[in-house]
């Protein structure tokens, strides 16, 4: 098929595409705004008002996404800004149910993440620097990573709390959602040079040459000692997991080798027996994940009345505005998705997590369909890794399936920094998948 023709046919499956995201996006309004009536009946007029507001908030950021991307990105994934809108907008309405104080931010957050997000996706020039200056941005990042470690404050101003963000007057930021992007374009572009000779040691038969390769062993070990640096000074587990469990994916990608999987795995072990032995934050999270009842009243309080939410959800959920999650501290942030399984049950926590994996699903297609572009493929694999690796890790915690790692559920949990960074990488995704539906196209007007 001629590049021309190609153009005239999928011009003629846009209104098709549209169509799908356009019911996405109205049946993603009517079951927030369902949400919103249930939670506004019996609320006094200031509260109802604010409820409200929110709503609004969320409807004008879905019709101006939806307009520029049908201007001036036509040809894109139907479902990834549908999927975005849905959770973000779920996780405000429960952060106004919960923590209205923090509501507001949050909805001022989604307008700015929308504004991102719309960069990303329709702007050329941010995929082009994130390959261009890879070192220029790593540098960037590292030295956010420092000045965390040195001046990093906690917006709370509790003592002995996590010191992982920088203010400017009453604006906080966490660099390490900055950082997560920046280290994995960095490492996507490095490996989509290395790529041809990667594939030609994995294809000499020697899994050993491919893991002690200079190409392979030098980006291991940059990235570990990353990990242990944001372990060691700023005590976050979470965020040191996250990043090399990405980075090692992102290894095997590129190079095929298994055993990569495997000399990681150690790694990450030997990090966290030494944490273990080294730092209170690590072992009172690894204790209270395998015996938490003996200490249910002190510190497994939070996991404690994280299974009883799970526990009084069942199947159906207690109904928005009729369950008890306000007894979780935190719950806004880190303990968000107890208190959507209290109040929405075991279908509310499955179309949750089915949203979550099927975004992942469309940015991990994006990066098959993406297989001729090293760069591009490796970037969507690492993406899509950050969005999935991270909402498991705190599901999984909030369960007690794995220890807590203190992240945040993309897209739902409360967080200006963490808000921002994933519509940034959705915003992403929506660019590479318009090259990766309408490659003719996407080739003649790159």
């Amino acid at each position: 098929m001629s590049a021309e023709s190609y153009i005239a046919q999928t011009d003629l499956e846009v209104p098709s595409v549209r169509h799908t995201e356009r019911n996405l996006l109205l049946v993603s309004g009517a079951f927030l705004l369902t949400n919103v009536v249930s939670v506004s009946l019996g609320q006094p007029l200031d509260m109802l008002s604010r409820h409200w507001l929110h709503w609004f908030v969320w409807v004008a950021c879905a019709l101006a996404g939806k307009y520029a991307l049908d201007r001036w990105l036509p040809r894109r994934d139907q479902l990834i800004f549908p999927l975005v809108m849905f959770l973000s907008g779920w996780g405000l309405i429960i952060i106004n149910r919960l923590a209205p104080t923090f509501a507001d931010r949050q909805a001022l957050w989604m307008v700015i993440a929308t504004f991102a997000l719309l960069m990303m996706a329709v702007l050329r020039q941010p995929l082009n620097w994130l390959r261009s200056y890879r070192y220029t941005m790593l540098i960037i990042g590292l030295c956010l990573l420092i000045a965390t470690i040195v001046l990093g404050r906690n917006p709370s101003g509790q003592a002995g709390a996590p010191e992982l963000w920088l203010g400017i007057g009453p604006i906080f930021f966490q660099p390490s959602e900055a950082l997560k992007i920046i280290l994995v374009a960095f490492l996507a572009s490095y490996l989509a040079e290395q790529h041809p000779a990667l594939r030609t040691e994995q294809l000499a038969g020697d899994p050993r040459r491919v893991v002690f390769s200079p190409r392979i062993a030098g980006p291991i070990l940059l990235m570990w000692g990353i990990s242990i640096v944001i372990l060691v000074w700023q005590r976050d587990l979470g965020t040191a997991s996250l990043f090399f469990i990405v980075f090692l994916i992102l290894l095997y990608v590129a190079s095929g080798s298994l055993m990569i999987l495997v000399s990681g795995f150690l790694l990450t072990l030997l990090a966290g027996f030494v944490a273990y032995h080294l730092f209170s934050v690590v072992q009172l999270r690894v204790d209270i994940w395998l015996n938490p009842w003996p200490e249910a009243d002190s510190r497994a309080y939070q996991i404690v009345q994280s299974l009883l939410a799970f526990a009084s959800g069942a199947i159906w959920g207690q109904g928005i505005g009729h369950g008890s999650p306000g007894f979780i501290p935190v719950v806004h942030s880190d303990f968000v998705f107890a208190a959507l399984g209290e109040e929405w049950g075991l279908v509310g926590v499955t179309v949750c997590t089915a949203a979550i994996a099927t975004l992942v699903a469309r940015g991990l297609r994006t990066a098959i369909h993406q297989n001729q572009h090293p760069f591009r493929a490796l970037l969507a694999v690492g993406l899509s890794m950050l969005i999935g690796i991270q909402s498991l890790m705190i599901m999984a915690g909030v369960l007690k399936l794995i220890p807590l790692t203190g992240v945040t559920l993309p897209f739902v949990s409360y967080g200006g920094s963490s808000l921002l960074a994933s519509f940034v990488i959705a915003g992403l995704l929506l660019r590479l998948s318009s090259s990766e539906e309408y490659p003719y196209a996407a080739h003649a007007r790159d």
